[in-house]
């Protein structure tokens, strides 16, 4: 990840898109990090004028364009945790401000390892670790003390859920959650779109498009893109 993206200018005023408890979560990490200012919500669901967690609505994404002028927003952070909602999201988002940046936001408790590289968008929370080698796709989430061992690769709009722990050189594909408290074993492949369970054990290779759990983890259905996780 370039210093340029890890370190951004202090002040930084971002708009969060969400309003649920994980935009709470996320709200809280960007004010500790001491580097952004948040200058309020954007969600479709609620009125402007709402006031969620200290922090006022401002509009849905369709308003974003009048938004950013008169609001002097700078970049943006999408806090939904679903992997799939979130890339819907950002397609919503730049379809009206297709300039709009995102930032790559890092819990000041996280430990990160020498030559990560972070994709833009991507949420690290609170006590999570990335070890030495790793590379997290765009627009990603490793929760609350999630671990990612070295070498790992996550895709884009990858997820690790609250306690989730992965070993060494695992390779995540695009869209794939690890939920509360799973574990996966070193140089495991977990395909794309596809979910592990809470408390699973991973000790083999999962393919695209499925939901497995269990100790050890076995595949019990398919899945579709942008079915709901269990």
């Amino acid at each position: 990840m370039a210093a340029a993206d890890r370190h951004p200018q202090a002040g930084t005023r971002v708009a969060l898109f969400g309003a649920s408890g994980h935009a709470r979560v996320v709200a809280d990490m960007l004010e500790r990090s001491g580097l952004f200012e948040i200058a309020g919500l954007i969600v479709s669901n609620l009125p402007a004028g709402t006031m969620c967690f200290g922090y006022c609505v401002l509009g849905s994404e369709m308003d974003l364009p009048g938004l950013i002028d008169q609001y002097g927003i700078q970049a943006g952070a999408i806090a939904v945790g679903d992997n799939w909602r979130r890339s819907q999201f950002l397609a919503r988002i730049e379809r009206v401000s297709p300039a709009l940046r995102f930032v790559t936001a890092v819990h000041p408790s996280a430990q990160i390892g020498r030559d990560v590289t972070i994709g833009r968008g991507t949420v690290i929370l609170a006590g999570a670790v990335v070890n030495s080698g790793s590379q997290i796709g765009p627009f990603s989430l490793i929760n609350t003390k999630a671990s990612l061992d070295h070498d790992g690769r996550m895709g884009s709009f990858t997820s690790l859920a609250p306690g989730a722990t992965v070993g060494g050189g695992v390779e995540i594909g695009d869209f794939s959650a690890i939920s509360l408290g799973a574990s996966v074993i070193h140089r495991v492949r977990i395909g794309s779109h596809s979910v592990i369970g809470a408390g699973a054990v991973v000790i083999r290779d999962i393919p695209d498009r499925v939901v497995a759990f269990g100790v050890p983890a076995v595949v019990v259905r398919s899945r579709a893109p942008g079915d709901e996780y269990m």
